[in-house]
């Protein structure tokens, strides 16, 4: 191994928050490594800081320009926080792209809505199967989490072996998928580990995690205990979950009707892949219809309070001929992801306007997380013996935990966020560069800067008013008739009872026939005089200072 060469690792999302996770290894030497990159996730906006935003990714401008170098993309597990991106940077990124089965199914679907080439996605069966990748030999370790088919990557470089957990839970009985099997973790280790690059989503929860079986006999009676008709909310990649579900409704004499497009498709994916073998038999909607309301059972999509999935739109009255009513029952068999709480009330209280009775996760009866605890991280930590802890996927506050929980222990280890790169090649990991980084938004059909100022200036229209005023001067530069305003989202009528658009017609008229030859022909000046005299007049009425676009039009 020659000395200039280098083991880097450089996250340019999920280090530093939660979701758009991406995370880079490197082998070279410096400015010259082979790269590869480990997920490429998305996360979701929200109305207050982004509006009218579709999806957020991590900026991954620096990887683009080193796309050359690129090796592969590998993917962990099909959650959006890992996975929503792929097939959207794949067109600047063009290498294979390398994941498990049932992952593989959702890339390729993603890949082809965004038409890109389906056949980049590759699948690799589970370890001892090597995958050859440049100056790296990666294998897929099965582990438990929410969602089928989720894998550690044991990456094998010429500076030692790294273990980069992906999201990961302590789980003999997922009920669906593979359970943690500590015995072929530790054989994974038994060389030595160089870097435990590790989940810390629950660092700060103090209690051991639980499984996900232990959450089957509490909802089968809850369900055989529920008069009216029983709904039931989860995340619809929580497979397991959703067979629970579905398994106690059928135990309680109940038809089960699964609804909302990403529910329908996960259930069809798992099964399709071979990951579900024995769900339940369940109805459509058209036949729910006809089942009387102590029979039936639906599953579905909203857990989160998005406004367009099934939850939301039975809080509204109704969703594809189907509604609650008084004593009906509505389980949320999941946790509400912070920043969401907001919209999940909102469908909480309507559940309870209509008389229905609403059971969320606060008993932890019916919702176990797919993250591991802080005793499971410790356990990992003396489990695989690292030489080095690197603390990812987390807020800060989570990775500096974690950070001095291995530290605690005796471990090496470091906080590295996002355009943090770390050289692994040492005794210690140590920050050798930092890169920018950041996020940019998916915007209808564009992906556009966070910096751009799109969103900000939605923002300020949103906030303030919006006054569009226009001007015509003829061949002359005479003005030809009267300026006219156009206004939106403000007051139409302010302090002094007249129409603020009349107001601010006949001040900006006023202001035009007192302005002299040479401001009337300087359109920058004039457009700046324009706005500040709209502005004034808005303040005076309605206590507003609104955006204002003065449209300056010239004959001639």
């Amino acid at each position: 191994m020659s000395g200039a060469e280098r083991l880097i690792y450089l996250p340019l999302g999920g280090a530093g928050e939660v979701g758009m996770n991406a995370y880079v290894y490197g082998w070279g030497a410096p400015g010259k490594e082979r790269l590869i990159l480990v997920d490429c996730g998305v996360t979701f906006p929200d109305m207050d800081t982004t509006p009218g935003i579709d999806l957020i990714f991590p900026d991954m401008s620096w990887l683009i320009e080193r796309a050359e170098r690129l090796e592969a993309i590998v993917i962990t597990h099909g959650h959006e926080d890992h996975i929503g991106g792929v097939a959207h940077f794949w067109p600047e990124l063009r290498v294979p792209v390398y994941c498990r089965r049932f992952t593989a199914h959702l890339a390729q679907r993603k890949m082809e809505e965004r038409g890109a080439d389906a056949e980049q996605i590759h699948v690799v069966e589970p370890y001892p199967e090597t995958l050859e990748t440049g100056p790296f030999q990666l294998s897929f370790l099965p582990v438990s989490h929410s969602i089928p088919e989720s894998s550690a990557l044991v990456i094998d470089t010429p500076a030692g072996r790294v273990v980069h957990t992906g999201d990961f839970k302590l789980d003999g009985a997922p009920v669906v998928g593979e359970p943690f099997d500590a015995e072929l973790w530790h054989d994974i280790a038994a060389g030595g580990i160089k870097a435990l690059v590790c989940d810390s989503t629950n660092v700060h929860v103090a209690t051991p995690g639980r499984s996900e079986s232990t959450l089957v006999n509490n909802i089968r009676d809850l369900v055989l205990q529920s008069s009216g008709m029983f709904v039931a909310t989860t995340f619809a990649s929580n497979v397991a979950r959703v067979k629970t579900l579905a398994e106690a409704g059928r135990e309680a004499g109940r038809s089960v009707c699964l609804m909302g497009r990403a529910m329908l498709r996960m259930v069809q994916a798992a099964v399709e892949t071979g990951v579900l073998t024995d769900f339940p038999p369940v109805i459509g909607h058209e036949e729910a219809e006809d089942v009387p309301r102590e029979n039936l059972m639906l599953i579905v999509t909203g857990s989160q309070g998005e406004r367009r999935a099934a939850t939301a739109q039975l809080s509204r009255g109704k969703y594809l001929g189907l509604s609650l009513a008084e004593s009906d029952t509505f389980l949320f068999s999941s946790k509400t992801i912070p920043g969401n709480e907001r919209g999940v009330l909102r469908n909480v209280n309507a559940f309870s306007e209509m008389g229905v009775n609403v059971v969320d996760d606060s008993s932890t009866l019916y919702h176990v997380s797919g993250h591991a605890n802080r005793p499971d991280l410790e356990a990992m930590h003396e489990l695989m013996r690292p030489q080095m802890v690197v603390p990812m996927h987390g807020e800060h506050r989570m990775l500096r935990r974690h950070a001095e929980l291995a530290a605690s222990k005796g471990i090496a280890t470091i906080v590295a966020t996002n355009g943090t790169m770390l050289d692994l090649t040492g005794d210690a990991p140590v920050v050798c560069e930092h890169v920018e980084t950041g996020r940019v938004y998916l915007d209808g059909t564009r992906i556009i800067g966070a910096l751009d100022g799109v969103v900000r200036n939605r923002i300020r229209m949103a906030l303030n008013g919006h006054v569009m005023l226009n001007i015509i001067f003829d061949e002359d530069d005479e003005l030809l008739g009267d300026p006219w305003a156009e206004v939106m989202g403000l007051a139409e009528t302010g302090r002094s009872g007249a129409p603020l658009v009349d107001l601010i017609e006949s001040e900006t008229g006023q202001f035009l026939a007192r302005a002299d030859d040479k401001l009337l022909v300087d359109d920058d000046k004039l457009d700046a005089a324009l706005r500040r005299a709209v502005r004034q007049v808005a303040v005076e009425e309605i206590g507003k200072k609104p955006e204002v676009t003065v449209v300056i039009s010239r004959l001639g």
